[in-house]
């Protein structure tokens, strides 16, 4: 059986690269309309590109997720372009710095809440009552491996992260009666320019961090982009029309160390 999305409108917010450029390919690959929302018009309109190569169609949309204005604007722009939102991936995070709780910058730890939790909370603030109103639709929230352990020198990545989940349980529990999903997905280490950009410990370069970082990971490798992009389109999708307020781990078995 393959999931089809052809008519449906699947909504990505930091579609611009990474997991979320990955998502707005995996929903263009089913058929759905892609909406991709990203901060850099540039990335967003290659983004709109490799959709429509695809022979979907797409828009993108320049905001802010932090902005309630601009999330707004994004949720009223794509009802008045295709009439509703059958999946939103709530996707657009940041890393923030690698530090310890006591060397932290404060300024940094407000943009990763910011960013990551506020950014979250008012895409489910503006995107629910479409789906209620239409008594249909599934959001997928981007949390992280990040959201279900702790980790030294990354105090605000986990706290956001945590927070994600909190607030896809609550959500979930609030829409159950009306038609509504809302998951999260999970991620362990990924390939993408996010985890390329940390800080490489004690590794002399970017390529031996990414080995050092396969090698705790159980099934010895990263995980792509890709990967966790099929499981959004899962979580998204009818086959996954039991399931509500759930957390799924993309990691390679990290989480059953």
């Amino acid at each position: 059986m393959k999931i089809d999305f052809s008519g449906k409108v699947a909504l990505v917010t930091g579609g611009g690269r990474g997991i979320g450029r990955a998502i707005c390919q995996e929903f263009a690959m089913t058929g759905a309309r892609v909406v991709c929302v990203d901060i850099n018009q540039e990335l967003g309109e290659e983004t709109i590109s490799l959709v429509k190569k695809q022979g979907a169609e797409g828009k993108f949309i320049r905001a802010d997720v932090t902005d309630a204005t601009d999330v707004e604007s994004y949720v009223n722009q794509t009802v008045a372009r295709f009439g509703r939102i059958d999946a939103f991936s709530n996707n657009a995070g940041w890393q923030g710095a690698v530090e310890s709780i006591i060397e932290y910058p404060e300024d940094v730890f407000d943009k990763v809440m910011s960013i990551n939790v506020k950014g979250v909370f008012l895409g489910l603030k503006y995107v629910l009552p479409q789906m209620i109103q239409q008594q249909s639709g599934a959001v997928v929230n981007t949390a992280s491996r990040a959201g279900l352990v702790g980790a030294p020198e990354y105090s605000g990545y986990i706290a956001s992260k945590h927070a994600v989940i909190g607030l896809t349980k609550t959500a979930a529990l609030e829409v159950a009666r009306q038609g509504v999903r809302v998951n999260a997905v999970c991620p362990g280490s990924v390939d993408t320019e996010l985890l390329r950009n940390l800080k490489h410990s004690s590794a002399e370069n970017v390529e031996t961090f990414l080995s050092e970082r396969a090698n705790l990971v159980p099934d010895g490798r990263l995980g792509k982009a890709s990967e966790v992009a099929r499981q959004v389109i899962y979580l998204a999708s009818d086959f996954s029309s039991h399931v509500t307020g759930q957390s799924l781990a993309i990691d390679g078995g990290a989480l059953a160390m």
